[in-house]
């Protein structure tokens, strides 16, 4: 029996032997790491994340001391200031008088649910349409559990104003504006675990695009040097990092200021300060098997590092189509792929990590298309709320 958990134990077995030896050794460096007192960061991506519960997950990981800080996308922030995940009714707008010539490709209009708390305190908003909404609501169509916010009526539209009132609030503190979100962030948010724990929780610069005007909101917050720096402080704080469900991640902990794959050789020429991710251990979650495939290329004959040296197009050198930041990840001597569905991969390290390190999570995330999964999602909806204006604005009070 690898862990006390039946389900995720059977989980654990149903998996390929490879993947289940890249678990177990996963689980033993970041249990490593905690017990010499060393830190864990997380990047991770959007959709995928937010969809199989990862970014609850994670939340709940950094109030139990196991996750020490993140990085994630302007989209993600996105849906955590809408409350993560919620139920949408989805209405063919030919029912609504809509200019059919502006309505998205699937025509569709997407409508939050909301309860009858809910809708009293919208209708003091200036921005809401009860009578719009009752239309809305009064129409046929089919309800769908997605990210919260987004598209849906009259939360996504909302948390695209909230936006624009918290980036006020950052230029007056100097503050990222996940930082100043996640004082009013639900704390089964990652901004909002970060709020409550004190714990970093930075969106990159290559994720700054996605989540409407949030991402605008975001990036205005704070310069892009600033943003640099906070982010490769935080990756350089890290022993261990987790990559999940993620595009352009050697951008991301590269960039200008990293020496060891990055740019961040010239940074230190001019004697500003840099890090290097030589000696970081990093674990990649993905479901594709080339990451696999050139990793173990690398490992059997240094065929990545070769062809770089040799300024040769490494697609075509090894025969393999792949993304860019897999040439980076397999250059480094700590990375370690696991191939698999974040889904099944999340919960099952991190269980075996908390039970490893008596550490008793009160949340957990399970792939969105099992029993668990559904009823995991469900309780999202249900319980993890958007980000509240008001405590923000009491929080600073205090402070100031």
């Amino acid at each position: 029996m690898i862990t006390k958990n039946t389900t995720i134990n059977t989980l654990y077995q149903s998996l390929p032997p490879h993947t289940r030896e890249r678990i177990l050794y996963a689980k033993e460096l970041i249990v490593q790491t905690k017990e010499k007192g060393g830190k864990v960061a997380v990047a991770v991506g959007s959709g995928p994340n937010i969809h199989e519960g990862v970014t609850t997950l994670i939340a709940e990981l950094m109030h139990k001391g196991i996750i020490d800080c993140a990085t994630t996308s302007s989209a993600v922030i996105s849906h955590e200031l809408a409350g993560t995940l919620d139920t949408v009714k989805r209405i063919d707008t030919t029912m609504l008088d809509l200019d059919p010539v502006k309505q998205n490709f699937f025509n569709v209009f997407e409508a939050t649910m909301l309860n009858q708390d809910q809708l009293e305190k919208l209708g003091k908003e200036s921005f809401f349409d009860l009578d719009f909404y009752d239309k809305l609501m009064r129409n046929p169509g089919n309800s769908v559990i997605k990210a919260a916010g987004n598209m849906a009526y009259p939360m996504g539209l909302k948390t695209e104003i909230l936006a624009m009132d918290i980036l006020d609030l950052c230029r007056l503190a100097g503050s990222p504006f996940e930082e100043i979100a996640g004082l009013g962030a639900d704390p089964m948010t990652m901004i909002g675990a970060g709020a409550q724990t004190g714990l970093p929780v930075l969106v990159t610069i290559p994720q700054l695009v996605g989540g409407g005007k949030v991402g605008f909101a975001i990036g205005d917050s704070i310069s892009i040097s600033e943003r640099s720096l906070k982010v490769a402080q935080l990756f350089d704080s890290a022993d261990v990092i987790i990559e999940s469900a993620i595009a352009l991640s050697q951008e991301i902990h590269d960039g200008p200021l990293e020496t060891f794959t990055g740019h961040g050789v010239w940074s230190d020429w001019q004697d500003e300060w840099t890090y290097s991710l030589r000696d970081k251990k990093i674990i990649r979650m993905d479901l594709d098997p080339n990451l696999e495939a050139i990793w173990q290329k690398e490992r059997r004959s240094g065929e990545i590092t070769n062809t770089v040296i040799k300024g040769l197009p490494k697609t075509k050198v090894t025969g393999l189509p792949f993304r860019m930041e897999m040439s980076g990840f397999s250059r480094l001597p700590g990375s370690l792929p696991i191939i698999g569905d974040i889904g099944n991969i999340w919960p099952i390290l991190m269980t075996m990590v908390a039970e490893t390190l008596a550490i008793n999570l009160d949340f957990m995330s399970y792939n969105q298309s099992t029993p668990e999964g559904l009823t995991m999602r469900q309780w999202i909806v249900d319980t993890v709320q958007p980000v509240n204006m008001e405590k923000i604005m009491q929080t600073l009070n205090r402070k100031n």
